[in-house]
Protein backbone atom coordinates (compact mmCIF):
# COMPACT_ATOMS: atom_id res chain seq x y z
CA UNK A 1 0.00 0.00 0.00
CA UNK A 2 1.36 3.41 -0.99
CA UNK A 3 1.65 6.09 1.69
CA UNK A 4 -0.45 9.20 0.88
CA UNK A 5 1.10 12.61 0.31
CA UNK A 6 1.53 14.77 3.46
CA UNK A 7 -1.50 16.70 4.66
CA UNK A 8 -1.82 20.43 3.97
CA UNK A 9 -1.73 21.10 7.71
CA UNK A 10 -4.06 21.28 10.67
CA UNK A 11 -6.51 23.97 9.67
CA UNK A 12 -9.88 22.89 11.05
CA UNK A 13 -11.11 22.69 14.63
CA UNK A 14 -14.69 22.06 15.76
CA UNK A 15 -15.92 22.91 19.25
CA UNK A 16 -19.16 22.32 21.12
CA UNK A 17 -19.81 25.50 23.10
CA UNK A 18 -22.46 26.32 25.68
CA UNK A 19 -21.95 30.10 25.49
CA UNK A 20 -22.61 30.14 21.73
CA UNK A 21 -23.31 33.86 21.13
CA UNK A 22 -20.46 34.92 23.39
CA UNK A 23 -18.03 32.58 21.62
CA UNK A 24 -19.13 33.84 18.21
CA UNK A 25 -18.45 37.38 19.43
CA UNK A 26 -15.03 36.39 20.82
CA UNK A 27 -13.79 34.70 17.66
CA UNK A 28 -15.49 37.03 15.17
CA UNK A 29 -15.33 40.47 16.78
CA UNK A 30 -12.26 40.18 19.02
CA UNK A 31 -10.05 37.81 17.00
CA UNK A 32 -11.30 39.09 13.63
CA UNK A 33 -12.49 35.84 12.05
CA UNK A 34 -15.05 36.03 9.23
CA UNK A 35 -18.17 33.92 8.76
CA UNK A 36 -17.47 31.24 6.18
CA UNK A 37 -20.86 29.53 6.47
CA UNK A 38 -23.76 29.53 8.91
CA UNK A 39 -26.20 26.78 7.97
CA UNK A 40 -28.49 27.47 10.95
CA UNK A 41 -28.67 29.25 14.30
CA UNK A 42 -26.83 26.45 16.12
CA UNK A 43 -23.78 26.14 13.86
CA UNK A 44 -21.29 28.62 12.46
CA UNK A 45 -18.06 28.15 10.53
CA UNK A 46 -15.48 30.92 10.88
CA UNK A 47 -12.24 31.55 9.01
CA UNK A 48 -9.14 33.71 9.11
CA UNK A 49 -8.63 33.01 5.41
CA UNK A 50 -6.54 29.86 5.69
CA UNK A 51 -8.34 27.90 8.42
CA UNK A 52 -11.78 26.89 9.63
CA UNK A 53 -13.25 26.97 13.14
CA UNK A 54 -16.65 25.35 13.59
CA UNK A 55 -18.70 26.35 16.62
CA UNK A 56 -21.63 24.06 17.42
CA UNK A 57 -24.17 25.06 20.06
CA UNK A 58 -24.06 22.44 22.81
CA UNK A 59 -27.39 21.02 23.91
CA UNK A 60 -28.40 21.85 27.51
CA UNK A 61 -27.62 18.29 28.59
CA UNK A 62 -24.15 18.44 26.99
CA UNK A 63 -21.52 16.75 29.09
CA UNK A 64 -18.02 16.65 27.56
CA UNK A 65 -16.54 13.20 27.17
CA UNK A 66 -14.23 12.36 30.08
CA UNK A 67 -11.59 11.17 27.65
CA UNK A 68 -11.37 14.43 25.66
CA UNK A 69 -7.74 15.47 25.34
CA UNK A 70 -7.94 18.94 23.79
CA UNK A 71 -5.55 21.18 25.71
CA UNK A 72 -5.87 24.38 23.68
CA UNK A 73 -6.26 25.86 20.21
CA UNK A 74 -3.72 28.30 18.82
CA UNK A 75 -3.86 31.33 16.54
CA UNK A 76 -0.67 32.11 14.63
CA UNK A 77 0.63 35.68 14.64
CA UNK A 78 2.99 36.75 11.82
CA UNK A 79 5.17 39.15 13.87
CA UNK A 80 6.64 38.51 17.30
CA UNK A 81 5.87 42.02 18.60
CA UNK A 82 2.18 41.56 17.78
CA UNK A 83 1.86 38.92 20.51
CA UNK A 84 2.13 41.62 23.17
CA UNK A 85 -0.23 43.92 21.24
CA UNK A 86 -2.83 41.11 21.16
CA UNK A 87 -2.34 40.48 24.87
CA UNK A 88 -2.99 44.11 25.79
CA UNK A 89 -5.96 44.33 23.40
CA UNK A 90 -7.71 41.20 24.70
CA UNK A 91 -6.94 42.08 28.31
CA UNK A 92 -8.53 45.52 27.75
CA UNK A 93 -11.61 43.71 26.36
CA UNK A 94 -11.89 41.80 29.68
CA UNK A 95 -10.84 38.47 28.21
CA UNK A 96 -9.67 36.18 31.01
CA UNK A 97 -5.91 35.66 30.75
CA UNK A 98 -4.20 32.45 31.84
CA UNK A 99 -0.62 33.65 31.26
CA UNK A 100 1.33 36.73 30.30
CA UNK A 101 3.33 36.74 27.05
CA UNK A 102 6.62 34.87 27.20
CA UNK A 103 9.32 33.77 24.79
CA UNK A 104 9.87 30.01 24.59
CA UNK A 105 13.12 28.08 24.18
CA UNK A 106 12.49 27.75 20.43
CA UNK A 107 12.08 31.56 20.10
CA UNK A 108 8.32 31.29 19.75
CA UNK A 109 6.35 33.83 21.80
CA UNK A 110 2.84 33.37 23.13
CA UNK A 111 0.24 33.75 25.85
CA UNK A 112 -2.90 31.86 26.83
CA UNK A 113 -6.40 33.17 27.46
CA UNK A 114 -9.90 31.70 27.76
CA UNK A 115 -12.79 32.04 25.35
CA UNK A 116 -16.23 32.66 26.90
CA UNK A 117 -16.87 28.92 27.15
CA UNK A 118 -13.62 28.25 29.03
CA UNK A 119 -11.61 26.83 26.10
CA UNK A 120 -7.93 27.72 26.29
CA UNK A 121 -6.77 29.82 23.33
CA UNK A 122 -3.11 30.49 22.57
CA UNK A 123 -1.96 33.50 20.60
CA UNK A 124 1.45 32.50 19.27
CA UNK A 125 4.27 33.60 17.02
CA UNK A 126 6.29 30.62 15.72
CA UNK A 127 9.40 31.65 13.79
CA UNK A 128 9.49 28.48 11.69
CA UNK A 129 6.00 28.96 10.23
CA UNK A 130 6.05 30.78 6.92
CA UNK A 131 3.48 33.54 6.40
CA UNK A 132 2.17 34.63 3.04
Amino acid sequence: MQKPKPTAGLRHVALFVQQFAECVFFYKELLGMQIDWQPDEDNIYLTSGNDNLALHRAKPEFNPAPHQRLDHIGFIIAEIDEVDVWYEYLKAKNVQMKTAPRTHRDDARSFYCLDPDGNTVQIIYIPTIKHS
